[in-house]
């Protein structure tokens, strides 16, 4: 457990020597950072960053200005940003499936609705028109692009006779295929860094010579290596829930990147076949991380930095709220109150010096974020979350 920890440190960036200058290099650091809720992003980037470049505009010259980081649907059927070139192997290894599935979907609901005669052909006039539509506006909102077609206005019952039965805007289910086919981008948000609602691209508009088309197997290795080289050693298990994969896409994809085994204290786990040697234990750390940040995220067997805290941490549908970290374990959680303030709370004794190192974390991210407010979107509020909240 203490090589796997002393990795996490320096690969994640987490330890005070290993921090980032730039929101590119903990992207690579971590093969994606998830952006189910938007604030999440620029957290996780921030607690891997040196504390003179942790801010808002670094973070969005990287997305905007330079655009070296692009949004996109990827694992799990989950919104991550990542470094440009890692996005056709995403889209190649998870999103492309995704897509094809959602079409399928989306073209059943048309039907359901009777939206037309020929829902296939229809939804393919839509989607032209919508991307010629925000090709001349350059950017635009799902409302806006609704607003130039009539047809995007068009509402559609999802899961007709079931209980969770519902009417949605076509426009935004349209937007949703695009985006999955790589066709589309979600671009700035519509008021605060933290805001959820987006205004939408072109993909050229990131890449103007448009996203490689990589074959599926070869994307597939390609992502798994990447995986393993920042969240190795783990197992097949961890990779399968990790990219959303069958068991028999993680074990080609680790069979193609002639992954090996080591030992897991008793369990057997795989890294690269360069990548065998011990890594130096770096310096104690501290770090508060987001909700849903990739780190937690990275395996699906957690045991060995999470212990048994996992139900005062994870939401009822199994995701992970705010942690507080102590030295490559998850050691407490905390919230971000009303009155601007960071609250922890630990679930067992640490210590003075990780007590300190987290207050001083807490601190430094509660200035940081200033008037806005962290809240979830994306799950329910965990136990620590709602006592903290009080």
């Amino acid at each position: 457990m203490a090589e796997r920890r002393a990795r996490l440190g320096q690969r994640h960036r987490l330890a005070a020597a290993a921090r980032a200058g730039d929101p590119l290099d903990v992207a690579h650091a971590l093969v994606a950072l998830q952006a189910t809720d938007p604030s999440s992003v620029y957290l996780a980037a921030w607690a891997r960053m040196r504390d003179g470049a942790a801010d808002v505009a670094e973070v969005e010259s990287a997305i905007y200005e330079r655009r070296v980081l692009i949004r996109l649907l990827g694992m799990r059927r989950t919104v991550f940003v990542t470094p440009l070139e890692v996005a056709p192997v995403i889209h190649a290894a998870c999103a492309r499936a995704i897509a094809a599935r959602e079409r399928r979907r989306l073209i059943s609901f048309l039907a359901d609705s009777d939206v037309a005669g020929d829902p296939e052909a229809w939804l393919e006039e839509v989607e032209d028109a919508a991307l010629r539509s925000l090709a001349a506006r350059g950017e635009a909102t799902a409302a806006e692009l609704a607003a130039d077609d009539p047809r995007l206005q068009v509402q559609i019952v999802m899961s007709r006779g079931k209980p969770y039965e519902g009417r949605v805007s076509v426009c935004s289910r349209v937007l949703f295929l695009l985006a999955a086919d790589g066709r589309v981008v979600r671009g700035r948000p519509i008021g605060s860094w933290a805001s959820s609602q987006y205004r939408w691209a072109v993909l050229e508009a990131w890449c103007p010579d448009g996203m490689p088309e990589l074959a599926t197997e070869a994307a597939e290795a390609d992502l798994a290596r990447r995986w393993l080289g920042a969240f190795g050693p783990g197992t097949a298990e961890d990779l399968r829930w990790w990219a959303g994969w069958t068991a028999g896409q993680a074990k080609r994809a680790l069979a193609r990147v002639g992954a090996v085994e080591v030992d897991l204290d008793g369990a057997t786990g795989l890294v690269l076949p360069d990548d065998l040697e011990p890594v130096p234990a770096p310096e104690p750390w501290a770090a508060l991380l987001p909700p849903l940040d990739p780190t937690p995220m990275g395996w699906s067997q957690r045991e060995w930095f999470l212990g048994e805290h996992g139900p005062a941490l994870f939401d009822r549908n199994g995701n992970v709220g705010p942690t507080v970290w102590w030295d490559g374990r998850i050691v407490g959680g905390w919230t971000h109150r009303a009155d601007g303030t960071i609250a922890c709370r630990f679930l067992e004794d640490v210590g003075a010096d990780a007590v300190a190192a987290a207050d001083a974390a807490a601190e430094r991210l509660a200035t940081r974020l200033g008037p806005v407010r962290i809240t979830s979107r994306a799950r329910g509020p965990t136990l620590i979350e709602q006592e903290l909240a009080g």
